[in-house]
């Protein structure tokens, strides 16, 4: 695997929805995520790295280095399968806290095997439950690359829309009427704001995340909703991704002064925003030194 980043980044990410629910909340009938004090629209970090692995899964898939993309996280693959398939290759008996007491190196063997081979794991960390019950310490590996929930930017006002079907669900029903009815949850529109930090110190001392990482990284939150859409996502994408590159490995300013750097704001005479054009998005051009932003669309 490449050498891992020296540089500390973080960022911002900019996405909208239109006319669709961002997050379901299982908890509320699906209805889309809000903050019940304030009104603003929330989406969590965990549905933003779904569809970030979601793309580095399709992106990767059938190439020549798509062992080293694995995503550990997914649908319908135990995580102790994959966590098997690492102590096999080590060559390590299945009774970890055995093996251990003779190699006290197993810890390390598995950790640089998952991280290597595992995309996700070396980006974002993971608990592998595997190992814990084994008592190692690799059971639980911090990932350099870390997100926040997303907030809109302005409060929103989730819609129920009343549907009607054709198409019945019983025979009993069917012999008594012709139609059902459903219901929709949407959001007008809505502007997204999520933040992020990758640690440099992180990625050198325990997952190996490189700069073909980070790349592969940002070309993923860029597309990640355009392999997913869905009739609940039709009109998701990201609209721009703001870099504060630091020119050191545990970085030039806390991340608080760059965030508070990028201004989103509704234009004059908005009151009601229908889509990314109502607003203005603007970075301070006095950055701390050491510290360099790059804005991609």
């Amino acid at each position: 695997m490449s050498e891992a980043i020296k540089n500390r980044y973080d960022f911002v990410i900019l996405f909208d929805v239109e006319n669709g629910n961002p997050n379901g909340d299982p908890d509320a009938g699906n209805m889309p995520r809000i903050d019940p004090e304030t009104g603003y629209g929330l989406v969590t970090d965990v549905c933003l790295k779904r569809k970030i692995r979601n793309y580095v899964a399709t992106v990767k898939e059938g190439t020549p280095e798509a062992d080293n993309y694995r995503i550990y996280i997914q649908e319908k693959v135990p995580l102790n399968r994959s966590d098997a398939e690492a102590i096999s290759a080590c060559g390590i008996s299945e009774d970890l806290k055995k093996a251990k007491k003779s190699d006290p190196k197993i810890d390390v063997r598995l950790r640089d095997y998952m991280c290597q081979h595992f995309f996700d794991i070396r980006t974002f960390g993971a608990v592998m439950t595997t190992f814990v019950k084994g008592a190692l310490n690799c059971g639980q590996v911090r990932g350099p690359v870390q997100l926040t929930f997303a907030r809109s930017v302005d409060p929103i006002v989730p819609q129920e829309v009343t549907i009607t079907r054709v198409a019945i669900t019983t025979e009993a029903d069917a012999e008594n009427k012709g139609t059902e009815m459903g219901r929709k949850h949407i959001v007008p529109y809505a502007l997204y704001r999520a933040e992020g930090y990758v640690s440099a110190n992180l990625a050198r001392k325990t997952t190996g995340f490189s700069e073909e990482d980070l790349q592969l990284l940002w070309e993923a939150i860029l597309n990640m909703f355009e392999n997913d859409h869905s009739a609940a996502r039709g009109k998701m994408a990201v609209r721009e991704l703001i870099v504060f590159r630091h020119d050191s490995e545990l970085g030039n300013a806390p991340s608080y002064k760059l965030f508070d750097a990028v201004d989103v704001q509704r234009k004059d005479g908005v009151v009601t925003p229908r889509s990314y054009r109502d607003y203005s998005v603007t970075v301070s051009d006095a950055l701390p030194e050491g510290v360099h932003c790059q804005r991609m669309q």
